[in-house]
């Protein structure tokens, strides 16, 4: 069959140096996916961490209420900001990390750790396993622009002892390309862009980005984005058209947090140390540029998996929210009522952001479907409670439809452990394994 009137998968808009990624088109040919890759559009993965666990009390639904889209009205108060979607998640309890349990020492080390490699870590050495999204990436990544990318919200210490022996490395990191190699989390919007829109033309910037305070990629790619235009259908035109506006609308957000920096230097009294040039000062902000890029990298098919850590053992805090002091300090409660209220309060701000990525996976329009059609984002914590610092029951939430995940469901006694889980969304996305920490077989509940 001549398909000389199709696009590669592989095209780019190019101009004056920049090379911007196109969305995955209809008009695009898929005839050059390896054949071990699922039929037709790819399922991506998404792992996003949280710490400390949750005030369980208010996280999990009634045993009753396993059918969520029933009680979406009488849901508990951390799964609230979930209401409208809840349909499209999946809520899992009984999930153990026992592997994460140890000695009974160095509980926040392993919380990160062992969280996508079910490894029970080493003291004095650095010593873990490959995890999940590295196995992933390994197999299915080498297709993609980037086989992963990893992302964090949060500076933090990579090397030295930060838990009673074990190293810094563990609390910073949940993705491991090897035992003793973790992944570096890339913290700053700009840096992710770049690596998604590669632009020589805007790379020569001060320490500032003066020279991309205004400028746009759009601008240097404009003249080629009109001669695609002619030669794609009206529907393709239309998805072409929604996702030039998504890359403007999160490239003049960069530009806006980095101006407020350029604008900061320029006032001793203004600097904010604690701030690096081109990070956004509030949580919210930065965690839904982190998403909303990861959004444009799916839908690119710059990558088919990710990692985002909102924090890392012991914690950071939330004053927009109302909560000044460390969520590691407020974790410790004892039940004490004024420090759980700021516990859930933290876990509302986490889940708020968690609903915006789903949003936003949905809003964007793919094949008969939606982003969130082929996607599975798992958001969750290595520690049930924060407070007994224990690895049980840990507050797991799968959402998307990839490899027909069916949603809108809890299930308050999953019949296997968190490990099994991983396998079992591996194994939906295209990758195949048999075993992964203490795991052996997928978790049935996700059918």
């Amino acid at each position: 069959m001549n398909r000389s009137w199709m696009l590669s998968r592989r095209t780019l808009l190019k101009g004056a140096g920049a090379a911007l990624a196109l969305p995955l088109l209809e008009t695009m040919g898929w005839a050059d996916q390896p054949a071990a890759l699922p039929a037709n559009y790819p399922t991506r993965l998404s792992f996003i961490y949280v710490p400390h666990g949750v005030d369980n009390d208010n996280f999990w639904p009634r045993p009753y209420q396993t059918d969520l889209a029933l009680c979406r009205d009488a849901l508990p108060a951390i799964l609230d900001p979930l209401a409208t979607e809840i349909h499209e998640v999946l809520v899992l309890g009984g999930l153990c990390h026992f592997n994460a349990e140890g000695d009974n020492r160095a509980h926040h080390a392993r919380e990160t750790a062992t969280w996508l490699t079910g490894c029970q870590s080493a003291p004095d050495i650095v010593r873990n396993a490959v995890s999940a999204d590295q196995l992933f990436a390994q197999r299915i990544g080498v297709s993609t622009k980037l086989p992963s990318l990893e992302l964090g919200l949060q500076a933090a210490r990579s090397a030295g002892n930060c838990d009673q022996g074990f190293s810094c490395a563990y609390h910073a990191h949940i993705s491991w390309r090897s035992p003793t190699q973790p992944n570096p989390r890339e913290l700053n919007p700009r840096a992710v862009f770049d690596r998604l829109f590669a632009s020589t033309a805007l790379s020569g910037s001060n320490a500032y980005g003066e020279a991309s305070l205004n400028r746009s990629i759009l601008d240097l790619v404009s003249g080629s984005a009109q001669a695609l235009g002619k030669r794609i259908s009206r529907d393709d035109s239309r998805k072409l058209d929604e996702y030039l506006d998504s890359v403007r609308s999160v490239e003049a957000r960069i530009q806006s947090v980095e101006r407020k920096a350029h604008e900061r230097s320029g006032s001793v009294q203004g600097i904010d140390l604690d701030t690096p040039a081109g990070i956004p000062e509030h949580f919210a902000e930065h965690a839904r540029l982190m998403l909303d890029l990861l959004v444009l990298a799916y839908q690119t098919d710059s990558t088919r998996v990710s990692t985002l850590m909102f924090s890392q053992a012991f914690g950071r805090s939330y004053p927009e929210i109302g909560v000044p002091e460390n969520h590691h300090e407020m974790s410790h409660h004892q039940n004490d009522a004024k420090k759980l209220e700021k516990v859930r309060l933290i876990n509302i701000h986490h889940i708020e952001q968690l609903g915006y990525f789903i949003k936003r996976l949905k809003g964007v329009r793919e094949a008969e479907g939606t982003l969130l059609d082929h996607a599975l984002v798992l958001y969750g914590s290595g520690m049930g409670d924060g407070d007994r610092h224990d690895h049980k029951n840990l507050p797991t939430i799968l959402a998307g439809h990839g490899g027909g995940l069916r949603t809108g469901r809890y299930v308050p006694d999953c019949a296997g452990n968190f490990c099994d889980l991983l396998i079992a969304m591996l194994g939906r996305a295209g990758c195949l394994i048999d075993h992964l920490g203490d795991g052996r077989r997928a978790l049935p509940d996700l059918a």
